[in-house]
């Protein structure tokens, strides 16, 4: 089970760092919809874009055995803007409310495509939030596609920073309405914990950028205490995008919001510095990425049944948007 860390309670991950350094988590404008489907079972239909292909994964080799192939090849899912999930907490998840909260693409004039989130949050006075989160955990170790020089498929920008010692500041770039409510960002560590982070509030209008600086960051290294640990065989420190958090206090009005986000930002301490590395552990021995696909199996083979089971649901969808004039179904 996931334990949740906040920040102003927690340091987090307390390991000896080395180099501050900044990278982008994930830029949310790199995830669009640039693959059609080949599958004429697919949802939508083979020859619309609906995935983002660099970030595509085939669940299908997870999937139980009594699967046909024309069954698997619908488990194929992304990282595209609107395969994301909204979900209310459970005081506000109305039939309702759930349908208008989502996501789609939109257009910016400054960064191009962006994430829109529309979330209809209860008019009624209670505390209510909503969680914006990609359609699956993204996979640490996910090997890479042929050509790319990341050393895995979602390292540069697309929701892995590995070797992450302390976190240092963390930063969001999100377009304000003037809604008064409190953006979260939600990180995962290699120990699978939650990381909940206090952004601020979004009651300001445009693009802005929201910072967390780390309150338990020591500048002055002379200041730390030194807390090494070994890496090797453990998991190399990294830090996994896992979504974000909308807060609306009782006391804020409620109903339709909406918001954009282009990206994520970290500055963080080095866990290791390359330049120490005489043997490449892991290109030996294979125990992290051997451990990751272990974790990561569970996670593939439940989204294979998500996603298949998603694809009956929308092959019984009622297709008719009108009644048939008097006569014609009954002669049918």
């Amino acid at each position: 089970m996931k334990r949740i860390f906040i920040f102003g309670i927690v340091a987090l991950l307390a390991v000896g760092s080395l180099l501050a350094k900044e990278d982008v988590l994930i830029d949310l404008s790199l995830l669009t919809a640039d693959s059609a489907a080949d599958d004429e079972n697919s949802t939508p239909q083979k020859g619309v874009p609906a995935q983002n292909a660099a970030t595509t994964v085939d669940t299908s080799s997870h999937a139980a055995s009594n699967y046909t192939d024309e069954q698997k090849a619908v488990m194929k899912t992304s990282l595209a803007i609107e395969n994301w999930k909204v979900s209310l907490s459970s005081s506000s998840a109305s039939v309702g409310n759930a349908k208008l909260s989502y996501t789609k693409e939109a257009s910016s004039a400054k960064y191009g495509t962006v994430l829109g989130v529309r979330v209809h949050f209860p008019t009624g006075s209670w505390n209510a939030n909503a969680t914006v989160k990609p359609p699956f955990e993204i996979p640490a170790y996910e090997p890479p596609d042929e050509g790319s020089e990341a050393s895995s498929k979602f390292e540069g920008g697309y929701g892995v920073v590995k070797n992450v010692g302390i976190l240092k500041s963390v930063a969001v770039n999100v377009y304000g309405e003037y809604f008064p409510y409190t953006l979260y960002v939600i990180l995962l560590n290699d120990k699978g914990e939650e990381i909940l982070i206090n952004m601020g509030s979004l009651n300001f209008y445009g693009w802005g950028e929201l910072r967390w600086d780390n309150p338990r960051y020591v500048q002055d290294v002379r200041n730390r205490t030194l807390n090494q640990k070994p890496l090797y065989p453990q998991s190399l420190p990294f830090l996994k995008f896992a979504g974000f958090r909308i807060f609306r206090d009782a006391s804020q009005p409620g109903g339709d919001f909406v918001t954009y986000f282009k990206d994520v930002k970290i500055i963080y301490d080095e866990a290791i510095l390359d330049e120490q590395r005489d043997i490449d552990d892991e290109s030996i021995w294979s125990i992290v990425s051997d451990r990751e696909a272990d974790n990561n199996k569970d996670n593939m083979n439940k989204l294979s049944d998500q996603l298949y089971h998603e694809s009956l649901d929308g092959k019984k969808q009622a297709s008719e948007k009108t009644f048939s004039p008097s006569g014609e179904a009954d002669q049918e």
